[in-house]
């Protein structure tokens, strides 16, 4: 705790006073450019990922960057995207996996949440990648990064799901992307649906 301390007395020392600028425009409210739905894993960090600034995204975190099906009870997530697209009128929403996801892995290898009865219930929203991916009899090697990546696909499909989101799409007013952010190697990759499989974003 104190280095975290210590670190929230560096920021008003010497962060705060080189954007006060931007602080005092944030103040008055946000407009941001994309709501960013990803991994409450510490080393995914949507801000240094986009060089974004503060303001510029609004991040909804879960472990294994889940959106649960739309089924009418579920009202964290559709009072997140209503709010999102609706009052805050964001153009783009981005699911992001990871590489290396300790949630992944637990789909994985279910036996993993032995003793963790709420971590099991909720990976149970990532069953149904596993399933599709270990019915291609792909190498062990390659399991977890195709598991990450058709987690992200099938999170698009739930996305879809919701009504505020479905009356976004057909009034063409958002935009929506399945994103993989590769640790390692500093690598972002985006799905293509057409040729459906994750291609590294270029400049």
């Amino acid at each position: 705790m104190d280095s975290i301390r210590k670190g929230v007395i560096t920021f008003q020392r010497y962060v705060f006073p080189q954007h006060k600028a931007l602080f005092r425009r944030l103040a008055l409210g946000q407009t941001p450019k994309a709501l960013f739905i990803t991994c409450a894993d510490s080393r995914v960090d949507p801000t240094l990922i986009t060089h974004s600034d503060p303001g510029e995204l609004f991040v909804d975190r879960n472990a294994g960057n889940f959106m649960p099906p739309f089924h009418g009870e579920n009202a964290s997530e559709a009072a997140g995207l209503e709010y999102a697209l609706k009052v805050l009128k964001i153009p783009n929403i981005i699911i992001c996996g990871h590489s290396d996801c300790g949630a992944m892995k637990a789909v994985w290898h279910p036996e993993m949440t032995d003793g963790l009865p709420s971590v099991k219930r909720w990976l149970r929203n990532g069953n149904e990648a596993r399933k599709q991916v270990m019915t291609r009899k792909l190498p062990e090697a390659e399991q977890l990064a195709a598991i990450t990546e058709r987690n992200v696909v099938n999170q698009l499909e739930h996305l879809r799901s919701y009504p505020v989101v479905q009356d976004c799409l057909v009034s063409g007013t958002v935009r929506i992307a399945g994103w993989v952010y590769d640790i390692e190697h500093g690598k972002v990759l985006e799905y293509n649906s057409e040729a459906d499989r994750f291609e590294v974003i270029k400049g």
